[in-house]
């Protein structure tokens, strides 16, 4: 039984080994664009339906929590069905790596703003910018399994979410656009990057 259980451990490390080096092909460009789409639908319906943002945070991060949830559905439904089919036997080891990279910046995102909120929030202006920063963070870790031109949507929401945090500190406020414009041209060069990188074909796949 000990040889076995050696054996299945090497085979795990060993397929664990193979899905490190390998790109992964689990995200794709209708997907990005979609949840870009998504960013700019909750911006333009809090521009419409929240008359102050600053004094309704509630349903300021409320909003902005339902387009994250509904956008890291969208892209973990694809992400499965892509991995099935360009990673086959590898795909659970490649999502699991995925995750594994991204999360970190999650659950830092979801702490920081559970901290701010119970503990400090006369901060909260700050933590559009400082969910940016996180995702910039997050892709960038992400760069060793994926087209290394991915490298530029995650500079692009660094930039953006120090100069979100250097717009907010002039006023301590709120605003869908700080947050939805960011995120609409940040998942479109992520969708941009991805259909170069893969190709006409892989977007219809």
């Amino acid at each position: 039984m000990r040889d076995l259980d050696k054996a299945l451990a090497d085979i795990v490390a060993i397929r664990s080994q193979i899905a490190a080096g390998t790109a992964f092909r689990g995200y794709g460009p209708a997907t990005m664009a979609a949840t870009g789409a998504v960013a700019l639908i909750t911006a333009i319906l809090q521009f419409w339906l929240l008359g102050d943002p600053t004094s309704e945070p509630v349903g300021f991060f409320l909003g902005w929590l339902i387009a994250a949830v509904l956008s890291g559905l969208i892209i973990g439904i694809e992400m499965r069905a892509r991995s099935r089919r360009h990673h086959s036997g590898l795909a659970d080891a490649m999502i699991h790596q995925a995750v594994e990279q991204f999360l970190p910046a999650g659950v830092a995102g979801v702490l920081l703003a559970v901290v701010m909120w119970k503990f400090a929030s006369e901060t909260l202006w700050l933590l559009p910018g400082l969910w940016q920063i996180l995702v910039s963070l997050g892709i960038f870790a992400s760069v060793r399994s994926l087209p290394r031109t991915v490298a530029l949507a995650g500079a692009w929401y660094f930039v953006s979410g120090f100069a979100v945090v250097l717009l907010a500190s002039r006023t301590h406020t709120l605003s869908p656009w700080t947050m939805g414009l960011p995120f609409v041209i940040g998942q479109s060069v992520m969708a941009g990057i991805l259909y170069f990188a893969s190709g006409d074909n892989d977007v219809e796949d």
